[in-house]
This record gives C-alpha cells, structure tokens and sequence, in this order.
C-alpha cells in the first residue's frame, strides 16, 4: 500500500533505508499543485501531497540522478515549466512505439499490449463507470488494474491525479509496466543494442519536453519584415488582407491573354492556365514547373506567387502571434517519434519553416548557435547496419560519392544518383544502370536493402537496426492487377527505405541526446532538431568549445550505436549568428 508521507526529506529518508542506489529505477508520476507519487523496484511506495511537486523530484534528482520512470513526456514537460531538468529517465511511450510500431500509444494500449490483451477490447469510460460497471462488482476502484487485466479507464484517463494515494499506485504501474517492456526487449530480433535504443529513445522524448517547453529564438522584428516583403505590410482587416490577396494574384494573372475564371489556388484551373500558353503537365508541383522557367514569364511569376501564398498563409503574421511568445521564443509540440521509421517531430512550423524565414531565428544576446549537419548520414548508415566493409571503406572518404564513382567507374552526379536510388526506389535511366553496378562492387549492401524490399512486399513487419518495429499495412481489396503490383511495389519501396531511415533517426537521436547531456559545463542548449540538423545556442565565449563538443559527441554516439569502428560518420559544424549563416 501507498505511504503517504508529508515532506521530500521523509521521502530521502525512506529511500536511503531500502538503499536506493544512484543510477536505479524510480517511478515517478507527478499533478501539479498536488503532489507527487513514487515507486522503487522492491515494492516502495510513497506519495507526498505538495502544491510543489517538481520540488521534490529535484531533491530526489540530486541525491540519487535516478533513472525516472513515467508514463509520458507530459512529466518532463511539467518538471521543465517548474523550472527541473532530470538527466534520464524511461518513457513508456516511447519504448511503446519502439516495440510495437505505430503512434497510438495511451496507458490503456501500452497495458493492453504488455499483457497481450486485444486492444479491441480495452474498456472505454462511460457513464457507469463513475459507479462501477458490472465487470468491476467487488472490486476495488482504488485499483488501477480491474480483474479482467485492463487498466481501470477512469484512472488511464485521469483518475490518478485525484489523490496522493493515487499517485503512488500510478507510479507502481509505470515501474510494472517497464518492467515488462525490458523482458519485451530481451526477446526482440534486433541486430543492435534494442535496450540502448530505449533508453536513447526515452532521452530524446525528455530532449523533446524541453525543446517543447523552451522554444527556438526569434527575431521578431526580423521576422516581420521577412513576412511583409511576402505579404505586405499587416492588414488592418478583413477587407485589406482580400486586397492584397488580390494584388498577390495579379501579379500572375496579369501575363495571361485571358486570366478569367482562372484561381491559383486549384490545381486543376493553374494546369489549364498553363496550357493556354503552351506548357502541358500532369500536375503542377514545383519541382516540375521549375523544368519550364523561361518558357514562358508566367511560370517564373507563378513560382514567386506560391512561395509568397505559403509564407503568408501558413508562415505569416497570424502564425508569429499563435506560436511566437512574449519571449520571442517560437513553440510547437515536439515528439520523439513520427509513428513511422522513428524521425523526430515538431509542430508549429518548426520542421518545415520556409528558407526564407531563417534569417528570422537568431541567437538571443550573448549568444551564439552552433549549428551541425550530418554528412551523407543515410549511406554511411547503410555500410553500417549492412556489415558492407567495400562500402564501409569508402565513408573514411569525407565525399562518400567520390570513392563509390571510382569503384564503378562513373562521373559521382551518377554514383550519387545510384546510391540513393538503391535507398530509395528508382530504377530506371542512370540511376537504373549504375544500380547494376552496385549490386557487384556493394552486394552485401544491396541485399540488405534487398531483403526489406521483399519483406515489404510480402507484407511482413521491418525492424530497424536499433529494434524499432515498422509495420507494413496490408494490400487494399478490389484492385486491378496493375494497381496490386504497384501497391505491393510500393510497400516495398517503403520498407527499404525505413530500415535505413530509421536506423539514421536513431544515430541522430543518440546523437542529440549526448550534446544535451555533455553540454551542461557550456550551458550549451539544443534548440532545433530538424531531420540531419543541429543547433544549439551557448554563451558566446563558448562557441569554440562547442563546436568541438558536437563533433566529440558525434563519434561517442556513434561507438556505441554502431557495431563497430569500420564506418566513419562525419558533420559539418559551424558557429553563427542565425540560422540562415549556415552553409547547405
């Protein structure tokens, strides 16, 4: 049973009498302004009723730097408002996703699959559950679990924080289900270190609460005139944000003999525009129009209207004001996870903010950004997680292309078109002819890249390198024998682009993980995590040293994630101002 005790010195105490030692588990859950509740693996169990509860977690964090166990990133993110930052920890989401695959990750799912339960069946909360529903006669609701091995809904969706007691059973939950998910882990086919993956992936949840918490330096000021020399100036209302509308348009429809009927906003109409003046294509993505750039001044014109639509629709003054706060400091949700492969995640425009807009981030006074970029990241992954040595040789290259070129003696524009079609997926013209010359001169390579290519195509699960399940969805009903082919070719396509992909996401994520950990004598902060990319701010004084620190911490992460010294991961690193400093 719980121990309800009135202090964090009465929770020290206890934990010094059963010998907690530094670096163990604690399971922590945490509801501020009322307390906090904690469990250790011999079956301690405490709540402390506190209108502080990170308080006391700082306490614990500096007499023992426990492993923190806690059902979400929804902990850190309260530790991190109340000013608490811990160094490690478990996420229960997190290994969720790792072991299972997929997004859906609520208490009742991660209980549900730990216990191979039919998440079907997972009981929801109604209206009898406030008094109990006949699966729960003579029970005890004070029970998370309920006879039938569910978590009780009313408590996954809430019901913990209403007393300290509850807070403590919770925490007692979340270090049982951990437990769980590390036998999981013991028996998971992964060919690297799956539990050091976990607790990668648990850091980079915990990086995330604080990436969400802290936000990305903005010059606001800056950003204004950006979006202004898209927009124009700030409307006033409704009716002059439609006339610069209008002013954007004609800047298009003005090169037409006969703009009429004609609204750049559905494709369909902009493909017939075009046709008037000659330029005939299946659809009108950028990419493709920028083939057509001085066939006609429409096309030039119609490129700039849709960078300016972007910036003013999506990235313009309404989205500083929803996400930019009084600090200057942008903020979006942040996950460890896209459900996918495993790639970090944002909201809030912080993984897809235009190029134009960089100049806009910029380190606060007294400040610099270091800023790191991996190198070829997904084919020096590749010769990793193949076991490829001919390929592992050529990433002791700085320009991994240069060596593959000479090995199959073509130009490197066509080695770099080869490789990254093996990833993924093209076939045809160049890159399908030096493909041939892959198979020979990198056939370990390519059979590993080969055999997820199958595996997808059957429709059978993938694991990345790290132990990350990705799952394959199965071939929708009623097509056509062309459509089947393509949709299993697809899914294929996909597989074999996720085993490297992913694998790239944890050595990134590892990565990350490390500069935060080893940054603290710097007071170096990761502000940005985007896809290959780095930037951490610092004191300005330190700038050299960091800058030393993220190619340092590259090679420890990289030792301990790869299966050994045979590849060499490299980073461009530079210290800057703002963003928009940094070389592509």
């Amino acid at each position: 049973m719980p121990h309800p005790l009135e202090s964090a010195d009465g929770l020290l105490a206890e934990l010094r009498r059963r010998g907690q030692a530094r670096g163990g588990p604690l399971a922590l859950s945490l509801a501020p302004e009322r307390g906090v509740g904690i469990a250790e693996p011999t079956g301690g169990q405490w709540a402390v009723a506190t209108p502080a509860p990170a308080a006391v977690v700082a306490r614990l964090e500096q007499e023992f730097r426990p492993r923190w166990v806690w059902w979400s990133q929804q902990t850190p993110i309260e530790l991190t408002r109340a000013g608490v930052r811990v160094a490690t920890c478990w996420d229960l989401v997190a290994v969720h996703r790792l072991i299972f695959g997929g997004w859906d990750s609520d208490p009742a799912l991660i209980w549900a699959a730990l216990h191979d339960l039919d998440p079907a069946s997972t009981p929801g909360t109604g209206q009898l559950d406030l008094f109990g529903d006949a699966g729960d006669e003579g029970d005890d609701p004070e029970e998370p679990v309920r006879p039938d091995e569910h978590l009780r809904p009313e408590w996954s969706g809430g019901g913990w924080a209403r007393s300290p007691a509850r807070l403590a059973r919770w925490a007692q939950t979340a270090l049982r289900a951990s437990e769980l998910q590390r036998q999981r882990l013991a028996a998971a086919p992964a060919a690297g270190d799956v539990l050091a993956t976990a607790r990668s992936e648990s850091a980079a949840e915990l990086l995330c609460a604080e990436l969400t918490v802290d936000g990305l330096p903005i010059d606001l000021a800056r950003a204004e005139q950006i979006i202004a020399s898209f927009a124009g100036p700030r409307p006033r209302d409704a009716a002059e944000a439609g006339l610069l509308r209008e002013r954007r348009d004609s800047a298009v429809l003005r090169l037409l003999p006969n703009p009429d009927g004609i609204d750049l906003r559905n494709p369909a109409q902009v493909r017939l525009m075009l046709a008037r003046v000659g330029i005939d294509v299946p659809d009108t993505r950028s990419w493709r129009l920028e083939r057509f750039l001085g066939a006609h001044p429409v096309v030039e014109a119609l490129l700039a209207w849709r960078k300016a639509e972007r910036i003013t629709t999506t990235f313009g003054y309404d989205w500083l004001a929803r996400n930019v706060g009084s600090d200057a400091r942008l903020r979006g949700a942040w996950s460890g996870s896209d459900g996918a492969a495993g790639r970090m995640t944002a909201q809030a425009g912080l993984h897809n903010m235009p190029a134009d807009l960089r100049p806009a981030v910029a380190a606060t006074t007294g400040q610099i950004f270091v800023r790191a970029d991996l190198g070829q990241i997904e084919p020096r992954v590749l010769a990793a997680v193949s076991g490829d040595r001919a390929l592992a040789k050529a990433t002791q290259d700085d320009d991994l292309y240069a060596p593959v070129a000479s090995r199959l003696g073509v130009d490197r524009p066509v080695a770099k078109v080869a490789v990254l079609a093996a990833m993924y997926g093209q076939t045809s013209g160049a890159a399908g002819q030096a493909l041939r010359g892959l198979e020979s001169a990198y056939p370990v390579a390519m059979r590993y890249l080969r055999e997820a290519y199958d595996a997808g195509r059957a429709g059978r699960a993938v694991r990345t390198y790290g132990g990350r399940l990705v799952r394959m969805w199965p071939t929708p009903p009623d097509l056509d024998p062309d459509q089947e082919r393509a949709a299993v070719a697809s899914r294929g396509r996909y597989a074999r682009n996720a085993v490297i992909q992913g694998a790239a996401a944890e050595l990134f994520k590892a990565w990350a993980v490390t500069v935060r950990a080893r940054g603290l004598p710097w007071q170096a902060q990761v502000v940005l995590c985007l896809h290959d990319e780095l930037l951490v701010q610092a004191p300005a004084e330190h700038g050299p040293a960091v800058r030393g620190l993220l190619t340092d911490c590259l090679q420890e992460a990289a030792a301990r994630w790869a299966p050994d010294d045979s590849v060499r991961f490299v980073a461009d690193v530079s210290v800057i101002g703002r963003w928009s400093e940094a070389k592509d």
